[in-house]
């Protein structure tokens, strides 16, 4: 058990209704039930250390209601009573008139020595005048609604009882629509179960109790699953992409989705109604007819009331009409059984919601990964219209896709629990941690999902919410005691459990409302380091694509900082980064967490940047931006080892090579280099590292033809643990930092070269135009490996890389010969063949003049045949030679049109592909 900051209002409630409490004691013969609580509004009073909650709390309307479980405890925990009464009151504080029900009058005779005025009433009505009513969970009048209403206008409700022996002489009812009490009290999301609750001395905790067990479903949803799926053997979703649907209230289930645990349509209980979402409108129609005339009737509940469909929702009107139902085409009509609508709509949340948890039926379609695409930067499950009704109602549309198609139906009369459902698995992943509870291999392979599935709930940042604060207690608590795999090179980790729990750490860190006591937990070794303050950073940007740029400042892990920000670049598009390492890892074998960089859009003047896992701190100005002079302002931070040419001194160097961050930046004219800071605390003359980089980078520049000043600077970063292969290509470039020192070596780089890195750099400079993936894909970067080695470092090529050695090229090209010259051979080293015989025979200015050619092209054509004419017209013409003989000897396939373009051109006739004929 432990305790969690709750949101304010809900917190004051609790403290006012368990003042001067320390216990409660409920180990009598009076057995309770287990109170499952949903929405937004209801929290916990009293909780088991099985996570059962025995008495709970919460809002409706203007009103306010709490729930005991059981009846008897409206006599043996007077302090109890005497407290809600209080709190129930509400704004009706001067009204101390209480009406209690006669089958529970023991509580007016214990309420006649209070201020209290009781008065023993036969049941409910409306002109009782009362500032509190009180009754057992059995009394409850006809359907509730007189209640109901009372409880929205402003009244105060306390209500008692347990549901489970109501629940075994009514074994084929519904307990949560059907239980008399439910009737009132599910419409503030507390319901009362058919379970039992473990009794006991309950401790009363400071603040809002949690559990780690308390995140299971609240009840089997067989019964509805097997209603709902009554003759259905398929879903279609043929006529659009279905969004997923995150199921993650107690009383919400999946009823459709793939393999992977992922949900296309998806059911809910929320008060005393039902809701089911279908994640694209396109599916509200014929291909799901079975379906979709089960949901009705489930939405329905007997009550053959009318369905409203919203106009725009042709065909579900037209089926459901043509079915024998009650149709209208109508907006939002609060005298509905059941509304039909899209997920995109924006008005009337609040009513629809009430419609629903008052009895209502909903069905809702639509997508939201559209939505997603179109409003970068904006959260769905806050931002999008149709979230803002299903959120409380415990799903949420999600920006992820499913494919369309056809999915089968889930077998009827098999359990829910064999299937993927956020909380169950949640519940049971914390049995697992605490207790040592074995998972299935089915539930340990979608931990990954879990993990994901948790991100994604914390983004709904709702700390208001009593429901969303158990979750994230419960992730607290689980991470707490299982604690932080300390993941290095060293130290590994591969199995599900330290998969999910070094995803999870990052964002339950990033959602925690107190994140300072997490950190021990997570960072067992963060020593403390010296920090400069108030360090200032003049802004110089001149961007053609997004551009990071060094501030030569580290924060630990954990460790927060202010910056302030010029007026100049605040709402428009500049953010703060925290870290270097930009690549998302999907290994079994992990050697540091997925995601370990952290970005804050700059939006203020004054802002607040950290990062669990620590990181140096960039500013990234947005594409298209000119920008100098202006000031950035850190408040806090720690130095880390940067070098930059023509800034930093020698003296300075010396100084800062020792600086304590564990990253360190050398920033040359055309290249940034990111490193651990061992691999440049030797390094003595960083000046002599920038004369080989500029040189390199020269090289490159020449080969591309563009000018020797690269409108970005590229940027290697060495990691532990990248993406994929041995180095990747992008911004930035990345590498293991188990080679990290052949960027600094000059005299290495010299002796031994740096193919990969020369590789990588020219992959940077592929262009679409005159590139025929995926033949060319590994092929034409190496152009730039070749290029430096041999006119800037002065090395061979055969010496540059075994696989350019003369007899390993003639081998490649004897054997792509003898297989038929088929094109889909043609590829990597063989394919360099090609590009290096063009090389031999006409040297390196004519790759620079095609290059050059291409930029001054437009319109090319997009497909490779089309790709592959154009670049031999180009470099025919560019020599002044006729050189599709040549390429068709390749397999190139060279059309007619390119041959009577290039006719009039001296052909190549002694290519040295003519020797095979």
């Amino acid at each position: 058990m432990s305790t969690q900051q709750a949101p304010s209002h809900h917190e004051q409630a609790y403290t006012s209704l368990t003042r001067g409490l320390k216990e409660l004691d409920i180990r009598g013969s009076s057995v309770p039930c287990n109170l499952v609580l949903i929405g937004h509004n209801a929290f916990p009073l009293a909780m088991n250390t099985r996570g059962q909650v025995l008495m709970a709390a919460s809002l409706y309307g203007s009103g306010r209601i709490v729930v005991l479980g059981h009846e008897s405890y409206l006599t043996t925990l007077p302090a109890l009573v005497e407290n809600a009464l209080i709190w129930l009151r509400g704004k009706k504080s001067d009204n101390l008139c209480v009406a209690v029900h006669q089958r529970v009058k023991a509580v007016a005779d214990n309420l006649s020595r209070s201020s209290f005025q009781a008065t023993v009433v036969e049941k409910f009505h409306d002109n009782l005048g009362v500032g509190v009513y009180v009754t057992d969970a059995y009394s409850v009048e006809a359907d509730g609604r007189d209640l109901v209403a009372y409880l929205k206008a402003g009244g105060g409700l306390l209500i008692a009882g347990q549901a489970w022996h109501w629940a075994h002489e009514h074994p084929k009812e519904n307990t949560l629509l059907n239980f008399p009490g439910n009737k009132v009290s599910s419409v503030a999301g507390i319901y009362f179960t058919g379970q039992y609750a473990d009794v006991g001395q309950l401790p009363v905790y400071p603040q809002i109790p949690t559990s780690l067990l308390s995140v299971g479903i609240g009840k089997d949803f067989e019964d509805d699953l097997k209603f709902l799926l009554q003759g259905v053997s398929e879903f279609h979703f043929k006529g659009g992409i279905p969004s997923e649907v995150l199921v993650h209230g107690p009383l919400a289930f999946p009823i459709g989705g793939n393999d992977r645990g992922q949900a296309f349509l998806a059911g809910a209980y929320y008060g005393r109604g039902r809701v089911i979402v279908v994640t694209h409108e396109g599916a509200l129609g014929h291909q799901m007819a079975p379906f979709l005339t089960n949901a009705i009737r489930w939405l329905d509940e007997g009550r053959n009331g009318v369905v409203g469909v919203v106009p725009s929702l042709g065909h579900p009107f037209n089926l459901l009409s043509n079915l024998g139902l009650r149709c209208e085409k109508t907006n939002f009509r609060k005298d509905l059984s059941v509304f039909v609508c899209k997920a995109f709509i924006s008005d009337h949340a609040q009513e629809i919601q009430e419609f629903v948890a008052e009895g209502g039926g909903l069905l809702i379609g639509g997508h939201a990964w559209y939505w997603a695409q179109t409003h970068r930067g904006q959260n769905p499950l806050t931002d999008f219209a149709g979230n803002h009704i299903l959120n409380k109602m415990g799903l949420s549309l999600l920006g992820a896709t499913l494919a369309s198609g056809s999915y089968k139906a889930p077998v009827l009369g098999q359990a829910i629990k064999d299937n993927y459902h956020f909380r169950h698995l949640l519940h049971r992943f914390a049995g697992h941690v605490v207790k040592g509870e074995a998972l299935t291999k089915n539930e340990e392979s979608l931990l990954k999902k879990l993990g994901s599935d948790c991100a994604t709930y914390l983004h709904m940042k709702a700390c208001d919410w009593c429901s969303y604060t158990q979750v994230m207690s419960t992730l607290t608590d689980i991470l707490k005691k299982s604690g932080m795999p300390q993941v290095n090179e060293s130290r590994p980790v591969s199995t599900p459990k330290d998969h999910l729990l070094l995803s999870l750490w990052s964002e339950v860190y990033k959602a925690c409302p107190d994140p300072d006591a997490l950190l021990p937990y997570i960072i067992k070794n963060n020593p403390v380091m010296p920090v400069f303050s108030n360090y200032k950073i003049k802004i110089n940007a001149n961007t053609g694509a997004e551009e990071w740029l060094s501030t030569g400042l580290y924060l630990s892990p954990g460790m927060r900082t202010n910056m302030a920000m010029p007026a100049e670049i605040v709402n428009k598009g500049w953010k703060v980064q925290i870290g270097c390492q930009t690549d998302y890892l999907k290994h079994g074998e992990l050697k540091r967490a997925p995601r370990v960089v952290e970005r804050f859009p700059v939006t203020s003047e004054e802002m607040q940047v950290w990062n669990l896992w620590g990181g140096l701190i960039y500013l990234v100005a947005p594409p298209n931006t000119q920008l100098e002079g202006p000031e950035v302002i850190v408040h806090i931070a720690i130095s880390a080892p940067y070098y930059k040419s023509g800034v930093t001194t020698a003296a300075g160097w010396s100084l800062l090579r020792k600086a304590p961050a564990p990253w360190a930046e050398l920033e040359f004219e055309n290249i940034i280099i990111t490193v651990p800071s061992d691999v440049v605390r030797g390094l003595e003359y960083p000046n002599k590292v920038a004369v080989v980089w500029d040189y390199i980078m020269m090289g490159i520049a020449d080969l591309a033809a563009i000018p020797h000043k690269f409108p970005r600077k590229e940027r290697f970063v060495a990691d532990v643990q990248i993406s994929h292969g041995w180095m990747h290509a992008g911004y930035p470039i990345m590498m293991y930092s188990s080679v990290a020192d052949s960027l600094v070596n000059p005299e290495k780089i010299g002796h031994v070269g740096i193919w990969g890195h020369s590789y990588v750099l020219g992959c940077n400079q592929q262009r679409a135009c005159w590139e025929f993936p995926p033949h060319t894909t590994e092929c034409t970067c190496n152009l730039w490996s070749v290029y430096v080695h041999e006119e800037v470092l002065g090395i061979n090529r055969a010496k540059a890389h075994p696989n350019m050695t003369t007899n390993a090229r003639k081998s490649r090209t004897e054997e792509y010969v003898k297989g038929g010259r088929n094109l889909d051979k043609w590829r990597m080293w063989v394919a360099l063949e090609t590009y290096m015989q063009l090389q031999e025979r006409f040297g390196w200015d004519a790759f620079k003049k095609v290059f050059a050619a291409y930029h001054k092209m437009t319109n090319t054509p997009k497909d490779n045949p089309g790709k592959m004419n154009l670049y031999a017209q180009t470099f025919s013409e560019t020599v002044r030679m006729n050189l599709t003989g040549f390429f068709k000897a390749w397999g190139w396939p060279i059309d007619a049109a390119t041959e009577e373009k290039l006719s009039s051109l001296p052909a190549w006739t002694d290519h040295p592909m003519v020797q095979y004929g």
